[in-house]
């Protein structure tokens, strides 16, 4: 008996800008300054992409060391702090900051409540290297809170100068506790409302969108992605059985008995094609009708970035 699928696909889904940008950034400077050029951590986080740039001549490192003196490096669209900007200086290396624009715009928050004396608290994951940018740009003050926990922990200077800000990758459940104990601990904290990114919200919002229609969702992402696993935790929040798969052969063939309405999403760091694959791997298994989901329609592009010396 052949089986018939309703697959319905999120919308957005895939690539933001800030990942098209920092894509865009290394494929540039390839094609400027010749291979190979050297990216610090990965450029964003999923491994079919790192795959692809590294095939064009893009070498992957962990440490500036790695990277010989004059050779152009590029941080990651994840941000990074100003000791390491200040080292690859020192090391003699060209840089271009492919920091998505919005993780920048943390930075600036950063850096103003830190120079008006207040204690900052980056609500986010630990060891992330966003995270970790972000609170190594300035010295001192400066505090990562992951959980509520720790925010009932947290030992400041001044309770009445106090500012916060968010992790851009996070989901919003994620944060509504940790900001009601802050507020209630520091009457009068500065920060915004969050600092979860456009295109991250739109993902999650589609997400729950997709819920209501599909009885098995796959995320569509790699593992060591924030903003990936987040929409799966959306997904599972919504009552719905998720997967985060790399592509479609992470797929379990028994996860489809009885599941006839599919939905799929993908990571703001997973091409397309990857998308395609799964729908490909489907068809192999029955008819599939294939449904756009409406959603927001994103026009925000950032330009790629060059030596910035």
């Amino acid at each position: 008996m052949v089986e018939e699928f309703s697959v319905f696909l999120a919308s957005p889904r895939g690539f933001c800008a800030g990942v098209e940008r920092a894509i865009e950034t290394v494929k540039l400077c390839l094609r400027r300054y010749g291979k190979p050029v050297y990216v610090l951590h990965e450029i964003v986080h999923n491994k079919h992409v790192i795959s692809e740039l590294a095939a064009s001549g893009a070498v992957f490192v962990e440490n500036l060391g790695d990277v010989p003196q004059g050779g152009v490096c590029i941080f990651s669209a994840h941000g990074v702090s100003l000791a390491i900007e200040q080292k690859a200086r020192e090391l003699g290396l060209r840089t271009v900051d492919a920091t998505c624009p919005l993780v920048t715009s943390v930075h600036g928050m950063v850096e103003k409540y830190h120079a008006m004396g207040y204690d900052v608290l980056i609500i986010g994951h630990h060891k992330h290297p966003e995270v970790e940018g972000t609170a190594g740009r300035v010295a001192g003050r400066v505090h990562i809170i992951a959980t509520e926990l720790e925010a009932e922990a947290v030992v400041v200077a001044d309770v009445k100068k106090v500012a916060y800000v968010t992790q851009t990758t996070l989901n919003s459940n994620d944060i509504i506790g940790i900001v009601r104990i802050l507020k209630r601990r520091f009457t009068k904290i500065k920060g915004p409302k969050s600092n979860i990114c456009f295109a991250t919200q739109n993902r999650q919002d589609a997400v729950k969108q997709l819920a209501d229609q599909s009885d098995l969702l796959f995320v569509v992402g790699s593992k060591n992605s924030s903003n990936s696993n987040r929409l799966k935790e959306v997904a599972t929040l919504c009552g719905v059985e998720a997967y985060l798969i790399d592509d479609y052969q992470d797929i379990d063939p028994t996860w489809l008995l009885g599941k006839k309405r599919i939905g799929i999403t993908a990571g703001a760091s997973a091409p397309e094609r990857l998308v395609d694959g799964v729908i490909l791997w489907l068809q192999a298994y029955g008819t599939v009708k294939v449904i756009e989901m409406d959603g927001i329609k994103e026009k925000i592009h950032f330009k790629p970035a060059l030596l910035s010396c």
